[in-house]
């Protein structure tokens, strides 16, 4: 993840944006930023019971509409997670030990692969207490690794959508014999109902899992590495 710059490297002599520098001076952007709001204060705390993100709700969901609206993304799509820096208080914050800022607002980003356009953006807010008992969180927010799943690529297959992602060797569904250790450079294939799971050992002592309702058959490259065409991909 890219570290976001401080603030006052905008309007640095070295750093800093011409344009930002242009537009106002720090100090002016310091005051309107303590006052700034989004909603309307005489009705904030009745809704903020119901929506934690009421606060800018209104500006946020517009953003949200204006990005699916004016942009067509191609046939591959990455959803990932990514940690906004900050230290507000708010019931959401979340502490994430291995970003390099480690407090910060949790986004769910679904982007267009090529242009890295966001197609759809989504704050995490804590549990959700709308979401069906006993439905996987992943089921909403399709996710890398922790996230990817037997159940749904197979869910996902039924609306005619294939996923191709890392995935924890412990789930689900995962064969207990692709569990055990495989010479580095080594590929083996498994085959489950809707998708492929690879097994592939880039280094000694480490092994990746990729499963992919993409791939019916998978082909290794002829190198050194031998690596298989779900991992390139």
């Amino acid at each position: 993840m890219t570290k976001v710059p401080s603030m006052s490297d905008c309007w640095s002599a070295n750093l800093g944006n011409p344009q930002i520098i242009a537009t106002m001076s720090q100090n002016r952007f310091k005051d309107i930023m303590q006052h700034i709001r989004f909603d309307d204060r005489v009705i904030r705390s009745e809704c903020a019971k119901t929506d934690k993100f009421a606060a800018v709700f209104a500006v946020w969901s517009s953003f949200v509409t204006n990005c699916i609206t004016y942009y067509n993304p191609g046939r591959h799509i990455i959803i990932d997670e990514q940690l906004f820096p900050s230290k507000t208080r708010c019931c959401f914050l979340q502490y994430i030990a291995t970003q390099p800022d480690k407090f910060g607002i949790k986004f769910w980003v679904a982007c267009d692969l090529k242009s890295k356009y966001i197609c759809n953006v989504l704050p995490y807010l804590g549990k959700d207490p709308s979401r069906i008992s006993g439905e996987r969180l992943s089921e909403n927010i399709v996710m890398d690794n922790f996230f990817t799943s037997l159940s749904l690529a197979q869910r996902l297959l039924r609306r005619k959508t294939n996923i191709l992602g890392s995935v924890n060797k412990i789930r689900w569904g995962i064969p207990q014999s692709s569990r055990q250790r495989v010479k580095k450079f080594t590929t083996q294939v498994f085959s489950t109902t809707g998708a492929t799971l690879t097994v592939y050992a880039p280094k000694r002592k480490k092994t990746v899992y990729v499963l992919s309702s993409m791939h019916s058959m998978v082909q290794t490259e002829n190198t050194t590495k031998k690596k298989p065409n779900t991992v390139t991909l």
